[in-house]
């Protein structure tokens, strides 16, 4: 049997469009179909998932750009989507009346292009025109357009650049920063732009004023104005790799000033600050805080900081917003959100006080703020077997709920319960139950879904997800979600902890919650089945392998599983700090250990193993989940494969592809982990 190791044979499964690979793809999309899709109940399975996919009473979020409320809205009549706004008086009502600013489907139409809505920068203040980001299929890469928000329509003669993964924001009316590719030696290893340029309107973007250059073996660059009136600033950064940057501010002469805080801190403007978050210890302040400086003291040499937030070890900061004169705090503590209010005092100094109650095991999110104009703010609060609340305020008055978001799945019987397994090195790790309340008529256990990431930092907190309450929960299955080492539950130190050669800690991590649902009695291995995607597929690849006999089938989505090669392939080169660099002689060996890829072997029993990816996908390689199919088939195990064509990293353009690629992986894991059934009593 030859070793992957050694001599890889399927690298002809990463030329993404070659005519070899994807006939392979076809074929095994074909035998997918035919085991799953022609299961008796995959189609009113995938029809009921469209159903909540394309409902028209989900709550249309939105972002204020003044006077307008914007929001982009995909459903079963708009494929694609539209992009769309109105006011605050109208987003009271039921059936709000919307202003269409663009309809994607019709675009898509008239060009002949399977455009995926990518976002658009609208002009600040004026918020007259925008710069309109389009994906083909739904990619990273973006073509970039001009809009008038006045006659809705692209603008002839405006800003334009071809497909590429740009970054772009507005000078002025007739300027813009942008970083994108300008041919050989514009691009990082990465594939992310290393200049950046003020392009000025009518001019060539080749001939356009380089403002900043960045290494070829950084991540990127890229340039930002600071538009909030009275504090206008031009700031460029450099992205040396996934968690470390600079920051410089860039003077009206076109001087480079650094802004002097450690690389893995993040730092930004606000108005008179500098509000940094270190990641590592700093002036007496342990890793996690949020501190604000004066902005111009701290340039002249003045370290004085005022603390925001200071992390304990069962407390992370898990975001901040502005409004015109309070900060909003959203912390979690043993993964559950705390919203708190934060003001500066006449005397110096920050008060304080909390904003909203949020019901334990639940997550609150500030969806918006207006910080130039006012102390309005929309918070969603959301739980597992709880609908999303949209509330409506400003700060020091009395909020209401705007939208409130119905049951989409039946929850009777079903609870949420918190619990805590323990690693093989002694740690604490947090995990929530969703699933119904053992009774008499179902006393024992059942099949249950374990999901994880555990990567960049990234936490897991509770939401309503009704996809998932009818393909698992509504059935009698139970969900699992598990606070691995590696995300963010608990500030820097747990993501570090986890970080290159220590990655085996997440994976045990996750191996201790598998073993403790199995104590509890809450389901059994044969009954157990484990889910991730992107890195989280990276951690299925290693539950495949290093603890098959936990698991009764695994379900790997868009999924990293060759990490010796994740670096030459598409983006890949941006995440070494992560996990290691294959190059580096001193990552390669435990890069070997950790690669799923790698590690397949024919006398180990495997379960049966879904891997699903996308053509388009321009971050993580299809190449991954293709050659991993094509090893588990070589060594006679059981997988099944899945390749959507479209739909970038996310796997899905629009809801239509979405629902079916969530009916192919409930269906297989149904298949496998509901065939042994609850004990029942007599």
């Amino acid at each position: 049997m030859r070793r992957v190791t050694d001599e890889d044979p399927y690298l002809w499964l990463e030329d993404i469009d070659g005519e070899a690979a994807l006939q392979w793809v076809a074929e095994r999309n074909a035998e997918t179909a035919a085991a799953l899709a022609a299961d008796a109940g995959f189609a009113s399975l995938k029809e009921s998932l469209r159903e909540v996919l394309d409902a028209t009473d989900r709550i249309p979020y939105t972002v204020r750009r003044g006077a307008f409320l914007y929001n982009f809205w995909q459903d079963a009549g708009h494929v694609r989507g539209v992009w769309r706004r109105t006011t605050l008086e109208q987003y009271r009502k039921d059936s709000p009346e919307w202003e269409v600013l663009l309809d994607v489907d019709a675009l898509a139409a008239a060009e002949d292009e399977k455009w995926v809505w990518a976002g658009a920068q609208v002009r600040h203040p004026e918020y007259d025109r925008a710069l309109v980001c389009l994906s083909r299929d739904g990619g990273d890469a973006v073509v970039i357009r001009e809009f008038d928000l006045a006659t809705r329509t692209f603008v002839e003669g405006g800003f334009q650049v071809g497909e590429a993964k740009t970054r772009i924001g507005w000078i002025d009316a007739d300027t813009v920063f942008i970083a994108t590719d300008l041919g050989p030696g514009s691009l990082t290893e990465a594939g992310y732009p290393r200049t950046v340029r003020r392009w000025r309107r009518g001019t060539p973007l080749e001939e356009s004023a380089q403002v900043f250059e960045a290494g070829t073996g950084d991540v990127a660059a890229w340039g930002r104005r600071d538009t909030t009136p009275g504090f206008e600033r031009d700031f460029v950064d450099r992205w040396l790799d996934f968690f470390r940057s600079e920051t410089f501010l860039l003077t009206p002469d076109g001087t480079l000033v650094k802004i002097d805080v450690p690389d893995d801190a993040s730092a930004y403007p606000h108005r008179q600050h500098l509000i940094v978050a270190p990641k590592s210890d700093w002036l007496g302040q342990p890793a996690g805080s949020l501190l604000a400086f004066g902005f111009d003291a701290f340039l002249a040499g003045d370290r004085t900081a005022e603390v925001l937030f200071t992390p304990d070890e069962r407390t992370a900061l898990a975001g901040h917003s502005w409004t015109r004169h309070h900060l909003i705090l959203a912390t979690m503590r043993d993964v559950s959100t705390r919203i708190e209010v934060l003001a500066p005092t006449p005397s110096g100094g920050w008060a304080r006080r909390p904003l909203a109650d949020v019901p334990s095991l639940s997550s609150a999110t500030v969806v918006d703020t207006d910080p130039d104009i006012s102390d309005e703010y929309f918070l969603d609060v959301s739980g597992f077997l709880q609908p999303s609340a949209l509330h409506h305020g400003r700060i020091g008055a009395d909020s209401e709920i705007l939208k409130q978001a119905p049951q989409r799945f039946d929850t009777a019987g079903l609870d949420v319960e918190q619990f805590f397994a323990t690693s093989q090195d002694g740690t604490r790790v947090p995990y929530f139950v969703i699933g119904p309340v053992p009774t008499p008529d179902r006393p024992g256990p059942g099949p249950a879904l374990l999901y994880g990431y555990g990567g960049f930092e990234v936490p897991l907190v509770p939401s309503y997800d009704a996809v998932t309450g009818r393909a698992w929960l509504e059935r009698g299955g139970t969900y699992v979600i598990a606070n691995i080492r590696g995300g963010g539950e608990y500030g820097p130190d747990w993501h570090l902890a986890a970080l290159g050669a220590d990655r085996p800690r997440a994976f045990e991590d996750f191996a201790a919650v598998a073993t403790d649902l199995v104590a509890r009695g809450i389901t059994t291995p044969a009954m157990l089945g484990a889910a991730g995607g992107s890195n989280g597929g990276l951690l299925m690849g290693a539950m495949i392998t290093r603890c098959p006999h936990l698991f009764g089938a695994i379900v790997a989505q868009v999924p990293l599983l060759d990490m010796l090669r994740f670096h030459k392939l598409l983006a890949g080169a941006s995440w070494t700090a992560e996990y290691g660099n294959p190059d580096n002689e001193a990552d390669r060996p435990h890069l070997r250990e950790l690669s799923p890829y790698h590690r397949l072997t024919a006398d180990q029993v495997y379960p049966p193993v879904l891997l699903t990816t996308s053509t388009r996908d321009d971050r993580v390689h299809p190449g991954h989940a293709r050659k991993t199919a094509a090893r588990l088939r070589e060594l006679g195990h059981p997988v099944l494969f899945h390749e959507n064509t479209g739909g970038g990293h996310a796997g899905a353009a629009d809801n239509e592809q979405s629902a079916h690629i969530q009916a192919l992986i409930h269906t297989f894991l149904w298949q496998h982990l509901a065939q042994p059934v609850r004990p029942t009593t007599d």
